[in-house]
């Protein structure tokens, strides 16, 4: 038998997906994510199975005759989610689009229809596979009938039931009368669980023969309640038995695959933003092929040079073996100037049989002139990168005009860090015709091949250029690129450039002292639990603090991995027993360790000397920057652990480090963006705006508020910047959510001008379907609308947030193009070296050091002019845990 008949189990895929897959969703709010699921299912099903017939079956609404013979069939079901009902008329409408047949019959369950498909088509040449992971289609199984739950790639068959239960799967249904199924409300025999079940059963030879000798049954509790269940074992067997007579017009010619309505999955794709799905199943248009020429000889890069002499705009690819900028050599170099044509230069390939191409020497000597050239306008997809490589190389990138990573990321921050396919799909409905092969680097191409990939990647560029140049000028958000991101990028590039400097014997010596801690703990840790285990292991881990030491359970992990140990289980653990706070002690320190003092000596740059880390520009939806390789911004301030790591931080000798941080900019902002009189007032007196807060909301004088009071109120202050819930609040601060209520309630009575603040920001954001922030920068809130609770909460906060977080990382970014600016015109020595939230940091020679706290603290807090000043704290030490 080599056709097959695959009937997929609709009903239990959606749920499926629904469960699996973390909630995604459309730019407007649409949920997708049991969409999503179902697809690719059925599109791996197309692509690995290729069936001949095939049927997508579906639970009909309404009753079934199963809830005629039980009232309280699935009676604890909940109903549908609303995000889920939503998404099911998309899911039907790409089955139909896929050409596949679909079956519901009203009063009957999909798996009714399966079991009755199985029968209809049992003497016909088929294999009829159920796609399906429902343990209830399991006794439908036979020589001719198998069971693959594609979710899972695994395949079941009757061979494989018989073996697992020594039964045949059509008596599977008896087992299930015995045990019930709480999933569908169907109560089974006390003290009967499955083992025991089918115990009987082989006893006995059948469900009918037990029932008819109860009194022979052993022990005398299971023959009691088999007496007591007899009637209820009947009608479990009624309810879970598979219906193989529903009426089914349908022949196996009816159920053969039909031609896809590719539009209408087009249509469909790019309304749910199934990019890949796009792309991958060719419902886009490749881009047109292209004349994109190989530069060989000296005479035809010379040849070049002159065109792109001429050019009042390029698009650049550089193709190098690396994607760290400061330790990749240069494979290619292509250039775009027009639709349709590029030039790619070789000049790295060492693929066998490679033709003679430029070396990289000769092929920069020429290319120079074009590259620092002010008046011919350069674009490129993360230009960052394109300065530093071209750095290393003796070459100052001038002219950057158009960097399509920060185009797209400004027109949309929630589709952060974009690749070039995605914003290829996105903006100019195209796909790649020569696609990047992710395993192969370049140098080990063809130099054909490469010319044709390469060649095309420039053209996208600059037809991406075009496509973004003129949205970012639809959405008046040119000046936020013009102004913030692009000028920014030469001072990133600047200060991965110039890099970190740290202490490598004091590293190896704190990497020892840290082992040594961490086997002392380690040690109290055994004689706590009085047995030694394995630390790292959360399973054995649950056995010594639930088992063994009985304390008590706080929250279950997701999926079936049993309670969970996280760090909130174990901060309220630590209230009753010494051991969790061991715990807590070692994984912090097993984190600093793994994460910084052991890695921080592999990163430095061998010809450097220094650690590069990049700092990315288009990953965070707010528009702060991130680092990464190391990533700086997560060292803890706090603590003896993270500035005893910040200590392996420092400058050239006799050089110092300058600190300067913006103090409390974000509730400035909240000031400026409320206009609240009380807040505004307390910034304007210059009053410790924490104290202001205990002040009044606790209602007690100035001169009264204790170090908890400010505390507390500092919590309340940025909770509500972060639209924390009474709930969170109460979290934070250990204490009842109904007084964590009050509190917020008493804030508001005492500014409300922020509650103003609030409630316009969520009506504008429900109307809108996105917020703002000071310098126009968008963050589209697809759930604002949703009718998900949780997910509208989500969104609430996102709105509340993003307007003044994504503000302060605007000013500091406005802060560091000034000083990058300033520091060059001043020919300084001076270097920018980090950023850490609200704070710059930089390396400073002696003789500096006054010109440039005068500099900073001057260009900062002037970058711009809000209803509250601006203000930066200063501090100078010999290593970054003396400014910390």
């Amino acid at each position: 038998m080599s056709k097959k008949l695959y009937l997929i189990d609709g009903s239990s895929y959606i749920y499926r997906a629904y469960h699996a897959i973390t909630p995604l969703s459309t730019s407007k709010g649409l949920p997708t994510h049991a969409i999503y699921g179902v697809t690719n299912m059925l599109l791996k099903i197309l692509k690995e199975k290729q069936p001949t017939y095939i049927a997508v079956v579906w639970d009909a609404k309404g009753p079934t005759f199963r809830h005629k013979e039980s009232p309280d069939y699935k009676a604890n079901r909940p109903p549908m989610p609303d995000d889920l009902v939503q998404q099911i008329p998309y899911i039907k409408r790409i089955v139909d689009a896929l050409g596949l047949p679909s079956l519901e019959k009203e009063g009957y369950e999909a798996d009714d229809l399966i079991a009755s498909l199985c029968k209809l088509f049992q003497d016909e040449d088929i294999e009829i596979v159920i796609v399906s992971g429902d343990k209830d289609l399991r006794q439908l199984l036979s020589s001719k009938v198998s069971m693959w739950d594609s979710m899972r790639d695994k395949t079941l068959t009757a061979e494989d039931i018989l073996k697992q239960y020594n039964l045949p799967p059509a008596r599977l249904k008896e087992v299930m009368a015995l045990t019930g199924d709480k999933i569908d409300n169907i109560p089974g025999v006390p003290g009967i669980g499955e083992k025991t079940a089918i115990r009987l059963l082989q006893q006995f030879g059948s469900l009918k023969e037990l029932l008819n000798r109860i009194e022979e049954v052993k022990p005398e509790r299971i023959k009691k309640n088999l007496l007591a269940f007899k009637e209820q074992i009947l009608l479990n067997l009624k309810l879970v038995s598979l219906a193989e007579d529903v009426p089914l017009e349908v022949s196996l010619a009816d159920l053969r695959l039909r031609e896809q309505k590719r539009q209408e999955l087009k249509s469909l794709f790019e309304a749910l933003e199934f990019r890949r799905l796009l792309n991958e199943f060719l419902l886009l248009e490749q881009l047109p092929a292209g004349n994109y020429q190989t530069v060989l000889t000296p005479k035809e890069l010379t040849a070049l040079v002159k065109t792109l002499r001429q050019a009042k705009e390029v698009a650049i690819v550089i193709k190098s073996t690396s994607l760290e900028p400061m330790r990749a050599e240069i494979v290619g170099l292509s250039f775009c100037l027009e639709h349709g044509k590029a030039w790619y230069v070789p000049v790295g390939h060492f693929y066998l049989g490679v033709p003679k191409q430029l070396s990289l020497k000769e092929a920069l000597a020429q290319l120079k002139p074009i590259f620092e050239d002010k008046g011919i306008s350069k674009i490129g997809h993360d230009l960052k990168r394109l300065i530093l490589i071209l750095r290393r190389h003796g070459i100052e990138l001038k002219g950057i005009s158009f960097d399509t990573m920060l185009g797209a990321y400004c027109l949309n921050p929630n589709h952060t860090e974009p690749d070039l396919d995605t914003l290829v799909q996105t903006y100019l409905k195209l796909s790649r015709r020569y696609k990047e092969e992710k395993k192969i680097n370049t140098a080990q191409m063809p130099i054909e091949k490469a010319a044709q990939m390469v060649g095309e990647e420039a053209e996208l560029i600059f037809r991406l250029y075009q496509v973004l140049n003129v949205q970012l000028k639809a959405k008046k958000q040119m000046s936020l690129f013009t102004e913030i991101e692009l000028p920014l990028v030469p001072v990133l590039a600047e200060m991965e450039w110039w890099g970190v400097r740290v202490d490598r014997a004091y590293l190896e010596e704190l990497a020892k002292q840290f082992t040594s801690r961490l086997r002392e703990i380690e040690r109290n840790i055994f004689v706590l639990a009085g047995e030694q285990f394995n630390i790292n292991s959360p399973q054995q881990l649950r056995h010594i603090l639930f088992e063994k030491l009985k304390l008590p359970p706080v929250k279950k992990t997701k999926g079936k991995g049993g309670y969970s140990t996280d760090a909130e289980v174990l901060n309220k653990l630590a209230l009753l027993h010494p051991l969790p706070k061991e715990i807590l002690r070692y994984r912090m320190l097993m984190k600093l360790k793994s994460t910084y003092i052991d890695i921080l000596p592999q990163l430095i740059h061998p010809q450097t000397g220094r650690i590069h880390t990049s700092y990315n520009q288009a990953v965070t939806a707010t528009g702060r920057l991130s680092s990464s390789n190391p990533n700086l911004q997560n060292i803890p301030t706090r603590g003896e652990e993270g500035k005893a790591i910040r200590r392996a931080f420092i400058p050239e000798d006799g050089w110092y480090y300058l600190a300067a941080d913006y103090s409390q900019i974000e509730l400035r902002l909240l000031a400026h963006f409320s206009q609240d009189e009380k807040l505004l007032e307390a910034f304007l007196r210059g009053e410790d705006i924490h104290a202001h807060t205990a002040s009044e909301v606790f209602g007690v004088h100035p001169e009264a508020i204790t170090s908890d009071m400010r505390r507390q109120a500092k919590v309340i202050n940025f909770g509500i910047i972060y639209g924390m819930s009474p709930y969170g609040l109460s979290k934070e601060l250990d204490l009842s959510v109904k007084m964590a209520q009050q509190y917020i309630e008493e804030y508001f009575k005492r500014y409300p001008g922020v509650k103003r603040y609030i409630e316009t920001v969520l009506k504008q954001a429900r109307e809108q379907g996105y917020v703002e922030t000071l310098f126009k920068r968008r963050r589209y809130l697809p759930e604002i609308n949703s009718k998900n609770l949780t997910l509208r909460k989500a969104a609430e906060r996102i709105a509340i947030n993003t307007p003044i977080q994504g503000t302060a990382a605007e000013i500091i970014k406005k802060a560091m193009i000034a000083l990058g600016e300033a520091i060059k015109k001043q020919g300084l020595k001076s270097k920018m070296i980090m950023q850490v939230h609200d704070e710059l940091i930089f390396e400073v020679p002696p003789e500096e050091i006054a010109l440039m706290q005068q500099l900073v603290k001057e260009k900062m807090e002037s970058v711009m002019s809000l209803r509250v000043p601006l203000t930066v704290k200063i501090k100078i030490g010999k290593n970054w845990a003396e400014v910390s």
